[in-house]
């Protein structure tokens, strides 16, 4: 029997109050709105962001169905709707892509003014919310919120891939390939035969590496304190990786003298004050430049001294790597599937949906690159 016009009651994991587990509840999904999606999601990834909201470092509306790197089918879409349609495969997109706003028509940006991720309502576009608990309305996050198993999204942060796509593995392109490939490629534009450093070697670190690997670097420095991590980001394409609990001296330091002067491209994919500034003042003075991709604590502000800029550095940052999401999804997703993009080894873990809090215990004690929810 159709779903279509239908409130759908389905299992979600609901975060009531900060820094508690996920709840797993019954929610009601109401039916979408006119140019609006209802998407049975099949995955979803666990994110660093996710854990972000939980901990209170990114302040959201609560209760709250978080999730923002997932893959479904559409069930049902809503008057007008035309990009997609019931049966196909799609990525909901966390960074929409309206096509007509200032943003969406400059070539080189891409945070789409209709639904930008730096003022987050918790609701759809028209300011009202499709998700209720107990009868209580449950906000939306990143306008995708795929920890659950149907979510409702509007037109603009959806877009169709290829119907032979492996939902269990392109969730990712969601948002860790995504940024830090697209950090790599588009934002830093990393240049054949040039030196790279990267700070923070979990997934989207990874995923760093694989775009400055694509893109012709000759050396490419994996930093973290987990030395776990080494070895997957060398088989990924790290030339060496280091340890800066290791020195006695600022790693910013280690890193010039390792290079003869700074790198060409460094990326801080970790999301912290400190390193923040230490993957500015590793990459070359004069022409280095300097990628922010982890996202810092709303609450936090760094001082900077001008001069790491004056001598020709350049401070840049985008979100979601800069991508104009329903340009460059499909076409990511295009790539894994012609094994020119190796998303299986950021994959360390699949878990039923259910189990969502032992995946978020893996995140944080160090233990996982990417856990996968199936639902």
């Amino acid at each position: 029997m159709s779903t279509a016009g239908k409130v759908i009651k389905c299992k979600a994991a609901v975060l009531w109050d900060l820094k508690k587990p996920f709840s797993i509840e019954e929610v009601e999904v109401a039916p979408p709105k006119a140019y609006e999606v209802r998407i049975k999601m099949v995955a979803t990834g666990i994110c660093r962001s996710d854990d972000h909201v939980v901990n209170g470092d990114f302040i959201v509306n609560l209760p709250v169905i978080l999730g923002h790197e997932g893959a479904g089918i559409v069930e049902s879409i809503g008057d007008g709707v035309t990009a997609v349609k019931p049966g196909d495969k799609v990525i909901p997109l966390c960074v929409p892509q309206c096509g007509e706003c200032i943003v969406c028509k400059h070539p080189e940006a891409n945070n789409c003014v209709k639904l930008g991720l730096t003022n987050p309502k918790g609701t759809m576009q028209d300011g009202t919310i499709r998700f209720s608990c107990k009868g209580k309305p449950i906000h939306h996050f990143a306008h995708t919120s795929t920890f659950s198993e149907y979510t409702v999204v509007d037109e603009i942060s959806v877009v169709k891939i290829d119907a032979a796509a492996p939902l269990e593995k392109v969730c990712l392109v969601g948002c860790a390939l995504s940024t830090g490939y697209g950090s790599a490629v588009k934002v830093a534009k990393v240049t054949p035969g040039s030196t790279c450093s990267v700070f923070g070697l979990g997934g989207v670190g990874l995923s760093v590496i694989i775009g400055c690997k694509a893109a012709g670097a000759a050396r490419i420095i994996g930093v973290d304190i987990n030395k776990d991590k080494f070895a997957k980001a060398e088989e990924l394409g790290a030339t060496e990786c280091i340890n800066p609990q290791d020195f006695q001296k600022p790693v910013h330091e280690v890193l010039k003298e390792m290079t003869g002067g700074g790198v060409d491209f460094s990326f801080e994919v970790i999301g912290q004050i400190d390193t923040l500034l230490e993957a500015l003042s590793c990459c070359h003075e004069a022409f280095g430049v300097c990628v922010m991709v982890g996202a810092t604590p709303s609450s936090e502000n760094l001082s900077v001294n001008p001069r790491l800029l004056f001598t020709g550095r350049t401070w840049k940052g985008a979100i979601l790597g800069g991508l104009k999401c329903k340009d460059s999804v499909p076409e990511l997703v295009a790539d894994i599937m012609a094994n020119k993009i190796p998303l299986d080894l950021l994959i360390t873990h699949a878990l039923p949906f259910e189990k969502i809090n032992e995946g978020f215990d893996l995140l944080r004690c160090g233990k996982s690159i990417r856990t996968v929810l199936k639902f």
